[in-house]
């Protein structure tokens, strides 16, 4: 296979950019919002449980896109897509929503990303959301390994666990204590430098 035939996959959140749902918790003064998929793994009940708590706080889209607007990259993750950009395809593969995530698309150089949508009310409040498919991580790196592609995953979470064993090597980063501990046979790495080599490696 020639080097053009492997498409690297990256969750956003925790990897390149710090956690959406934690920081507008912090800004909002609401505590509650910081669960995020490492304290509940099932994704769409913990967005049934946001959207109504944004309701009853009388919190809209807006409100969370501009504190979005402040939030910067994590640290070298710049960096780390120009590098990797250059050797291989990325696709940032993300649980998150378009309407969320594009400013920091903008900060990364737009890189292809493949998330969610979310369903928005006439008076900008979030009422739904609607997901591209199901166990949209997984689904995607076997269509793009159907379509010839070699996978190469890295994430944080729980919800990347599956994309990243699926595929010729996959990779976890900054992750949790206890998903070290329960997840032994996955490389763990720390470090934008590391993971680059990782990841070239296995190109």
């Amino acid at each position: 296979m020639g080097k053009g035939m492997n498409v690297v996959c990256l969750d956003m959140e925790g990897v390149l950019t710090p956690e959406i749902w934690i920081a507008f918790s912090e800004a909002s003064g609401i505590p509650e919002l910081s669960r995020t998929t490492r304290d509940e793994p099932d994704y769409g009940k913990l967005m049934r449980w946001r959207i109504a708590l944004l309701k009853e706080r009388g919190l809209s889209l807006k409100d969370i896109q501009d504190t979005i607007a402040t939030i910067d990259l994590l640290p070298g993750a710049r960096e780390f897509m120009d590098q990797l950009r250059k050797k291989t395809q990325v696709i940032v593969l993300s649980d998150t929503f378009y309407q969320f995530a594009m400013p920091f698309m903008e900060k990364l150089g737009y890189p292809s990303l493949f998330c969610n949508t979310l369903e928005v009310d006439e008076q900008g409040m979030i009422s739904g959301f609607t997901m591209r498919c199901k166990d949209s991580k997984l689904t995607t790196v076997k269509g793009l390994q159907a379509m010839g592609f070699d996978t190469i995953a890295c994430g944080d979470s729980y919800n990347d666990l599956d994309m990243i064993r699926a595929g010729k090597a996959g990779f976890l980063f900054r992750t949790t204590e206890k998903i070290r501990q329960d997840n032994p046979d996955i490389p763990v790495f720390d470090d934008f430098g590391e993971l680059l080599c990782a990841i070239e490696k296995a190109l």
